[in-house]
């Protein structure tokens, strides 16, 4: 489900559902939101490195489960969940550095916005799915993706659901760094123990300094995009998108 590695002060997750291309279920929200909770604690972690086992990067949400969350009222949710990891994230007091070997997409690709540092490897492809889903946006990404890549590019990350490449994604600044498969991670540790060879309190002043002035922007597009999202998850349009996917099809929004 999830790796945990360390090395010269870089403790390494490695998101670990190949089969379902990382993508994210209960299960595996809670334990990474775990993961980044103790790394936050751990007075031998300086830096986190997240990357993905496999051809995927994370394909976001499990939709089949998914599904089940929306059908089903008996579903029993995990500890922390999907606003668990969220809170995770926004409260991550060191570096986070990470590193996209393949396909990413929703939180696959939202999580960006809390990444200190980017990888990306070539071959890798990026989508914010949420209209194809009939959805709205996640992880403050409303917030965070135009302070990122600028107002024109973050329109078309988040309602295109179209994918973006690595040459694109770096071209807007989503992404710090593109690097052929072979040398993502090398690429990425070799930075992150450079980061992670300076003081554990410095780091952290650092990015307080940094991330505090938007905590406030982070809380309230979060609460916009939460209302959103539960008002339109299990609505038509998302029933339609989640069947279609059950069922192999393409989406029919003809109407919606």
């Amino acid at each position: 489900m999830l790796q945990v590695s360390d090395e010269r002060r870089v403790r390494t997750l490695t998101l670990d559902r190949p089969e379902a291309l990382n993508a994210f279920n209960e299960a595996l929200y809670d334990a990474l939101a775990d993961a980044l909770l103790e790394a936050a604690d751990a007075p031998d972690v300086a830096v986190v490195l997240l990357t993905g086992n496999g051809r995927g990067f994370s394909a976001g949400t499990d939709l089949l489960e998914m599904h089940r969350i929306a059908t089903d009222p008996t579903f029993e949710r995990g500890r922390h969940g999907f606003p668990g990891l969220v809170d995770a994230l926004v409260a991550f007091p060191k570096p986070l550095v990470v590193a996209v070997n393949g396909v990413g997409l929703g939180i696959g690709a939202t999580i960006l916005g809390f990444a200190d540092l980017a990888f990306m490897s070539t071959t890798a492809r990026l989508k914010c799915p949420f209209t194809s889903l009939g959805v709205a946006p996640e992880a403050a990404s409303s917030y965070l993706l135009p302070r990122l890549v600028g107002r024109q590019d973050a329109a078309w990350l988040l309602l295109s659901a179209e994918w973006v490449s690595a040459e694109e994604a770096h071209k807007m600044g989503l992404v710090w760094r593109v690097c052929e498969p072979e040398r993502l991670l090398p690429e990425a540790r070799r930075h992150a123990e450079v980061l992670a060879s300076r003081p554990i309190a410095s780091l952290v002043a650092v990015k307080e300094a940094m991330t505090a002035p938007l905590r406030a922007g982070i809380d309230a597009a979060r609460e916009r995009e939460n209302a959103a999202f539960a008002a339109l998850m299990g609505g038509p349009a998302n029933l339609e998108a989640l069947s279609a996917f059950a069922e192999g099809r393409e989406a029919d929004f003809t109407g919606m």
